[in-house]
Formats: C-alpha cells, structure tokens, sequence
C-alpha cells in the first residue's frame, strides 16, 4: 500500500484511481487535518465495505425468524445470508434522542465500561468517523472472548449508522485467559422515532464468529441473549442519566 500523506499535505485531492471514491471524498473534505496514512486508509476502507454491507441487509431485507428472548423490551430476529451465516437484529424503541444514543455508542465508546460489563478502548483513530478498538468480554456461558475490530459511522438526515467489522492489529496479541473472535458484521442503525424526537428506533443486526469449540445451536442462544442483554444496560444506563440531564 502506498502511503498518500504526500499527497494531502500538498493539498491534492486527486488521489491514485485504484482508491475508491469514497475515499477520495473524505480525504477531500478532511485534507486541512491530520493527514491520512495507507493504513489510516485500509481502515476507513474496511469500515465503508461493512457499512455497504449492513445497508444493503437494511434495504433489503431478508425474511427474519423470530427468536425467543425474555426480554419483552427488545424484538429479536435472524436469518442467514451468505458470507455471513446466522444474522441476529434486535429492534427496540429507546426514551432518548438520538444523539445521546449516538455519543454513549461512539464517540464515548471508552466510557461504555461504566455501564456495560464489557472493556473497550480505542487504540487508534484513523479518522473522524473510524475507530480501530479492542474490546474483552466478561465471563460468559461460552467463556471470555476479545474482538479487535474497525468501527466506522455515517451520518445521514435521517439516521446515524455505527458498524464495526474484524480487523488484524499484529501487535496486540489475543489477551490471557481469552479466545480472539471476530465480529463478521455489527451495524446499529439510529433513527429518531416519527412523532417523537426525544425517542430513537435502534436496530441491530449482529454475526460473530465465537471461535473456539462451541456448538452452533449454543451460539445461536447465546447472540441473541448477549444483544438483549446489552439493550438492558443501556435502558439502565439511561434511567441513571434521567436523574441528571441527557
């Protein structure tokens, strides 16, 4: 991969054409900031390529199976689809605006810690809308996982969507006492509830490779549960943030 910091440090905004113009536009728009590397640019790639992905599931989509979940406060659903096998979504209705949901789920990823039972930390920023981030699981049914994974968002009138997808980071081994999975595809698509801005729909579509020896019937238990559950915190999350302002 070549490395085009030449380029935008001359303020050139006509990239080689083997980079794709997506790219072309956010190096353009970003080209009086930090200037991109080529491995800032495989990163954004990788997340504009899960972002193509879930908007098409999104779009088109396939027919969903319910799944059966206590949690009355979440829909949950999956089918299968090529190159991704079991897709989990979630649809559940949040008493927050958009942009509260936007920053707990982004841009203040390193706090989610304080309500959500999951460590996360943003490694590296490789641009304004891409994160590469690490993330270890507590202790479940299927044993401790960690995930190194791209994060990368799209903002549109209409929605916020944030999608992540696995990616490789040489340097950060899988962590002691944990199995490295991979997340196939994450994409949680915010919009605000018609009627009722102060309301947001989140919908959640979710496939992940546990690795390790674990049956599929059991991951296609666990998924589902894991999405409900963090649904769970959030609402707690937010009950907590009510006593204050959002």
């Amino acid at each position: 991969q070549r490395d085009v910091r030449g380029l935008v440090l001359r303020g050139s905004h006509h990239l080689p054409p083997e980079i794709p113009a997506y790219i072309q536009r956010l190096v353009g728009k970003d080209a009086g900031k930090q200037p991109f590397s080529s491995t800032d640019l495989s990163y954004i790639q990788q997340g504009e390529r899960a972002l193509q992905r879930a908007l098409s599931i999104l779009q088109h989509p396939p027919s969903w199976q319910a799944e059966p979940v206590l949690d009355a406060g979440a829909a949950v659903s999956s089918a299968v689809l090529p190159g991704l096998g079991r897709v989990f979504r979630v649809e559940a209705v949040l008493a927050a605006p958009l942009g509260w949901l936007h920053r707990q789920l982004f841009e203040e990823l390193e706090q989610m810690p304080r309500w959500n039972p999951t460590l996360s930390r943003v490694l590296q920023r490789p641009g304004e809308d891409t994160l590469v981030t690490h993330e270890v699981t507590s202790a479940s049914p299927v044993g401790r996982r960690d995930f190194v994974s791209v994060r990368h968002r799209r903002r549109t009138q209409a929605a916020v969507y944030l999608v992540g997808t696995a990616t490789r980071l040489e340097r950060l081994p899988a962590q002691e006492g944990c199995i490295r999975a991979e997340t196939r595809l994450s994409c949680i698509a915010l919009q605000p509830l018609a009627g009722d801005p102060g309301c947001t729909r989140v919908t959640w579509l979710l496939s992940v490779d546990l690795k390790g020896w674990i049956p599929s019937a059991v991951t296609d238990r666990v998924l589902p549960r894991c999405q409900a559950d963090f649904i769970g915190h959030l609402r707690r999350h937010l009950s907590a943030a009510l006593s204050g302002c959002l």
